[in-house]
């Protein structure tokens, strides 16, 4: 399995961790420009991962709204929670 395959298996917690670890270490300044480069694709990667396991998630609660309801189908809408 390809190390690119391997982070697609992470829970959406331990990818938003890691990701909150490389961006971290990007803003201490402290990375040399290689590994800053491939700390920035990781990142990305881990950004995209999370987007997209966070529209399952809403896919998964549209249809729940919808078989329980037995109405039409409403989009996800998240609380401005902060």
């Amino acid at each position: 399995m390809s190390n690119e395959a391997a982070k697609l298996e992470v829970s959406f917690e331990a990818a938003m961790e890691k990701l909150e670890i490389i961006v971290s270490r990007l803003e201490s300044g402290d990375v040399p420009l290689e590994q800053a480069i491939e700390l920035y694709q990781e990142g990305m990667l881990l950004s995209r991962l999370c987007g997209q396991k966070l529209e399952q998630v809403e896919r998964k609660i549209e249809m729940l709204v919808e078989e329980e309801a037995g109405l039409t189908r409403k989009p996800f809408q998240p609380s401005n929670v902060e």
